[in-house]
């Protein structure tokens, strides 16, 4: 296992995307009154997979860009905003445990690289 595997470079792009999908829903809750503002996401899981799917190098997954995309076929309210609080909410909470889960992996890996080399506990 190389210190900069492809794994550990997925993992640093899943949380830089899950960092990026964070301030994407933050910015949905914080226009939710505004009129004609229309909600974005970002999937980022997908977007991931299909690289490693693709086969793509380690150099290739560290210059890997997220798109968000927006929503612009419904209308939720009548001033053409279609932002749902309450469903923004509850992915901001999903995409909370998904980074929670995500450094945990990361510092797993890393603590088994501390201990390789001796200066784990």
């Amino acid at each position: 296992m190389g210190l900069f595997d492809v794994t550990q470079i997925a993992l640093e792009r899943a949380l830089a995307g899950s960092a990026q999908r964070q301030q994407i829903i933050a910015n949905n809750l914080a226009n939710a009154d505004t009129p004609g503002f229309k909600r974005s996401d970002l999937d980022f899981h997908s977007q991931l997979a299909g690289a490693l799917e693709a086969g793509r190098s380690g150099a290739q997954l560290q210059s890997l860009a997220f798109s968000p995309s927006n929503d612009t076929s419904s209308s939720m309210q009548l001033d053409g905003n279609n932002v749902d609080v309450d469903s923004e909410m509850s992915k901001l909470s999903e995409n909370s445990l998904d980074y929670q889960s995500l450094v945990a992996v990361a510092s797993a890996r890393l603590k088994m690289l501390q201990t390789a080399i001796g200066t784990g506990q």
